[in-house]
């Protein structure tokens, strides 16, 4: 997959809020640059602003200095979203929730039901486009979630600890639904994550951040082949990766750096 244009451009990005205690930091000044058709994970401690930055980058909150440059050739909504729990309209079928932006942006109810039926297909819902979400698992959900946040195809694709709820089984699922899909659409995806093996797992780089006030201490590359799978997770290289998070988790204040590429 080709790598090679600026998709997002973090420049000395901060964040502070106000507090009845005092002024807050949330996140300290984050320097990094994502290549278009990337995949990028982040760690870090509880706390320590990776929420906060897939926010910023997203446009539902505003940081407080530095800039955020978004190359997507002026789209209307350049930035899809999917939060830890599904969010699903539960009034709604699945076809409907998945077909709900088209819906508000006025697209026809014949696109825009070709559309949705397209993207519940590809992420395995297919026979439950008339089921209500709560008649659906979480991990199912959770698909019908992703499918409703590519629904108007945006080039980037923002996932804050979207399989977190679900049993380690479906999530391995999920991790490899999730692949197949970056695969075939070729997003730029940021995935924030507490799990340092489904990190190494997906991405191409790992940013790792600090305790709060968030910093971004390192950024590791993912020396992977893919496609991956089952044999992915039998590598060394895999392992040690795996293990390196974890130690730079263990110490989280150490050897900071605002600055990767």
């Amino acid at each position: 997959m080709a790598q090679s244009e600026r998709m997002i451009d973090i420049a000395g990005v901060h964040k502070t809020f106000v507090a009845d205690h005092g002024t807050v930091t949330a996140l300290e000044p984050v320097t990094i640059t994502i290549k278009e058709g990337e995949f990028i994970s982040i760690v870090g401690p509880s706390g320590c602003g990776k929420s906060t930055l897939l926010r910023l980058i997203s446009g539902l909150d505003q940081a407080t200095g530095g800039t955020i440059t978004l190359d997507t050739a002026g789209r209307k909504r350049p930035v899809g979203f999917v939060f830890q729990e599904p969010v699903l309209l539960p009034w709604k079928t699945i076809l409907e929730n998945v077909r709900f932006p088209l819906d508000t942006a006025g697209v026809s109810r014949a696109e825009a039901d070709k559309i949705a039926l397209d993207l519940i297909k590809m992420v395995g819902l297919a026979g439950f486009e008339k089921a209500l979400p709560r008649q659906l698992s979480g991990g199912m959900r959770q698909r019908a979630a992703i499918a409703r946040s590519l629904s108007d195809d945006p080039p980037i694709l923002l996932m804050d600890e979207p399989f977190s709820a679900v049993d380690l089984l479906t999530r391995d699922t999920l991790n490899d639904e999730l692949l197949r899909i970056w695969q075939s659409t070729g997003k730029t995806i940021l995935l924030v994550t507490h799990s340092v093996d489904e990190a190494a797992y997906l991405a191409d780089r790992v940013m790792v951040m600090t305790a709060r006030p968030g910093k971004l201490k390192c950024v590791h590359n993912v020396d992977l082949a893919r496609p991956r799978g089952e044999d992915t997770k039998l590598d060394p290289a895999y392992h040690a990766l795996v293990a390196q998070l974890r130690r730079d988790l263990r110490d989280p204040h150490s050897a900071t750096s605002g600055e990767a590429h």
